[in-house]
C-alpha cells in the first residue's frame, strides 16, 4: 500500500500504547503509518462518573467523527469502550490478541479491610461498583476518574480510601502494576475487556484487507459473543453488565454473563458451554435467560435513570407486571395498606353457618389463621371476585355464587339467597354497599371483623400523571399522605366510587386484575 495509514487514537498514555501496538504490527507487515492523537470528550470531562454523562461511546465519538471526516484512516480503541452498534459507514476491521481480562484491586497497607464492615473503594465504573456492593454491601464506593497514573495518585493521596479498582490490562500494558494489588477473579469483567479493536471505513476495502492480517480469530469470536450479549440486553458500555467468554482446550465456548442493579442489591447470572462452531446462538440464549429472570425490569430502571416518576401504584408490583408498562411510564409502587388478621373466637363457628359472605382473599387468610378448614362449616358461601372464589374453593369449600362486584353480589343474594340471615367476614374498613342493600331488603347481616386494614401509604414527591388503586382503602390511605392529582386508574367500580369523591378523572379496568389496570395506564400513554 503506497499511502501512509493514519492511525487515529486518544492521546492518553494507555491509548497511545494500544495505537503503537497496532502501528508496530502493521509496520512489521511492511506498511507505512503515522499516529494522529485526538482529544475525546471522555478525556476532557473528568468531574463526573462515566454513567452520569449520559453518552455511550464517550471515548470513541471523536474518533468516529474524525474518520468520517477523512482526517484518519483507522481508529484504535479499547473494545470495552466501543458501543455495540457502530456509526453508519464504520466497521470493526480487526481485534488484537486479548490481554488480561481481570479487574484488579490496588490497595494501600494490606487486605484486612476486605473482612471489615466499613471500607472505602474508589471506581468510576458502574459495573465494578455494583459487583463490589453485591459482595460487600456495607462498603462505600466513591467516584474515580482520570488516566491510570492520575487514578493511582488519587488513591495514594486520599487517606480515607482503602483501595481502587483498575483494569488489569491497563496496569500491565503500562508496566505499573503495584505490588499491593490482586486480580478480582470473582468480578465478571466488562464485555470485551482486555481487547484492542481497530475500526475502518466500510468503503475502504484495501485498508480492511490489510487489517484482517492482524486480526486474532479467537479473540474476535469471544468478544463478539460478549458484545452481542450486551447489545441484546440493550445496555451501553455504562450499564452494570459483565460478560466473559473463552475457548478451552476441548474447543468448547464457555460464557458467563451478569446483570446487576446500580446498588448491587439485585444480581442475575447466566452460564453456558457449547462446542466451538455451534456458538452462534449463545449470546441470544444467555440474554433471553437474563431478561426472563427479571432482567428487563432492571434494564428499564437503568434506562429511566433520573426520570421523574409519573405513575404510582398503591400495591407493590411484581417484575412481570412492571415489564408490561408502556415505555413512557416511569412507575413506582408500594403497598398502601397492611393487613393484619384478627383473633377470632371459636364460638363463631361452633355451629354450621347457613350463609357466609367473603369478599377478599385477605378474609380467607384471616379465617385460616384462626381455624382449620374442616372447622369452617359453611353451607352457602358467597364471594366477590374470581380470585377470591378460586382461593375459597381450593382451601375451604365450594362457592354457592360469586360476582365481580359487591353491589352485584348483594342484589343477587336479595333475589336468590335462602334464609334471612348472613354472616359477613370483613375488614374494619369495609364499605357499606353489601350491608346496606341486604338490610334494606330485611336480611340480617352479622358482621365479623376478620382482619384489620392499616393505612401505610408513603408520600410521593413531584406531580404524577396518575395513581393505580385496587380497593377503596388504598384510595383512602394514599390520600392521607398525598393530594388527589392526575388520573385515578381503578381496578373496579367499588374502588372507582371511592376515587370519584376526590378525583375528576377516574378510569376503570375492564377486568378486576392488576394487569388490566396496567393496560388502562398504557392506553393513556398511547393516546
Amino acid at each position: 500500500m503506497s499511502k501512509i495509514i493514519r492511525i487515529g487514537t486518544r492521546d492518553s498514555q494507555l491509548a497511545m500504547w494500544q495505537a503503537k501496538t497496532v502501528q508496530s504490527q502493521l509496520e512489521h507487515l511492511g506498511h507505512k503509518t503515522v499516529l494522529v492523537p485526538v482529544k475525546s470528550t471522555g478525556d476532557l470531562v473528568l468531574d463526573k462518573p462515566l454513567y452520569e454523562l449520559g453518552i455511550t461511546g464517550i471515548f470513541t465519538k471523536t474518533l468516529d467523527i474524525a474518520m468520517l471526516n477523512g482526517s484518519i484512516d483507522i481508529a484504535v480503541h479499547s473494545l470495552k469502550d466501543v458501543p455495540t452498534v457502530l456509526p453508519k459507514g464504520i466497521v470493526q476491521a480487526a481485534v488484537l490478541k486479548r490481554g488480561n481480562i481481570n479487574d484488579t484491586l490496588v490497595f494501600k497497607d494490606n487486605e484486612e479491610f476486605l473482612s471489615a464492615r466499613d471500607a472505602i473503594i474508589a471506581t468510576g465504573s458502574l459495573r465494578r461498583r455494583a459487583q463490589w456492593l453485591n459482595r460487600y454491601p456495607t462498603h462505600t464506593i466513591v467516584g474515580l476518574r482520570g488516566n491510570v497514573n492520575s487514578r493511582l495518585e488519587k488513591l495514594e493521596t486520599n487517606e480515607d480510601w482503602n483501595g481502587a479498582i483498575f483494569a488489569g490490562a491497563g496496569l500491565g500494558r503500562l508496566g505499573i502494576t503495584p505490588e499491593n494489588s490482586i486480580n478480582l477473579s470473582w468480578m465478571i469483567p466488562a464485555p470485551a475487556q482486555g481487547a484492542v479493536m481497530v475500526t475502518a471505513l466500510e468503503s475502504d476495502e484495501q485498508t480492511r484487507e490489510i487489517l484482517s492480517e492482524i486480526n486474532d480469530e479467537v479473540t474476535q469470536i469471544c468478544t463478539s459473543i460478549e458484545r452481542e450479549f450486551l447489545n441484546r440486553l440493550e445496555g451501553g458500555c455504562t450499564a452494570p453488565i459483565g460478560a466473559i467468554c473463552y475457548i478451552n482446550k476441548e474447543e468448547e465456548v464457555n460464557f458467563k454473563g451478569v446483570l446487576l442493579s446500580k446498588d448491587g442489591s439485585k444480581k442475575i447470572e447466566v452460564t453456558k458451554v457449547v462446542p466451538l462452531g455451534k456458538h452462534e446462538e449463545v449470546a441470544e440464549f444467555c440474554a433471553d435467560y437474563i431478561i426472563g429472570k427479571g432482567g428487563k425490569v432492571l434494564i428499564d430502571e437503568l434506562t429511566q435513570g433520573d426520570k421523574i416518576t409519573n405513575i404510582y401504584s398503591t400495591k407493590k408490583l411484581t417484575n412481570d407486571q412492571v415489564a408490561k408498562f408502556h415505555d413512557a411510564v416511569v412507575a413506582q409502587s408500594n403497598d398502601a395498606i397492611k393487613i393484619n388478621p384478627n383473633r377470632l373466637n371459636k364460638s363463631i363457628i361452633r355451629n354450621e353457618i347457613e350463609n357466609v359472605i367473603i369478599t377478599s382473599q385477605n378474609a380467607v387468610e384471616a379465617l385460616l389463621t384462626n381455624f382449620s378448614a374442616p372447622e369452617l362449616q359453611f353451607k352457602n358461601i358467597y364471594c366477590v371476585g374470581r380470585k377470591t372464589k378460586r382461593m375459597v374453593e381450593k382451601r375451604i369449600g365450594k362457592v354457592k355464587h360469586f360476582e365481580q362486584y359487591a353491589k352485584d353480589l348483594a342484589n343477587y343474594m336479595v333475589e336468590y339467597m335462602d334464609g334471612t340471615e348472613v354472616t359477613y367476614f370483613c375488614s374494619n374498613l369495609r364499605l357499606d354497599t353489601i350491608p346496606d342493600i341486604l338490610e334494606e331488603n330485611n336480611i340480617k347481616v352479622n358482621e365479623i371483623e376478620a382482619y384489620e386494614t392499616k393505612f401505610d401509604a408513603e408520600k410521593v414527591e413531584g406531580e404524577l400523571d396518575g395513581v393505580m388503586f385496587y380497593s377503596p382503602s388504598t384510595v383512602q390511605s394514599f390520600l392521607k399522605q398525598n393530594k388527589a392529582n392526575g388520573i385515578a386508574f381503578c381496578i373496579g367500580e367499588t374502588t372507582a366510587t371511592e376515587a370519584k369523591k376526590y378525583y375528576k378523572d377516574v378510569r376503570v379496568a375492564k377486568v378486576p386484575l392488576v394487569e388490566s389496570v396496567v393496560e388502562l395506564v398504557n392506553k393513556f400513554y398511547e393516546q
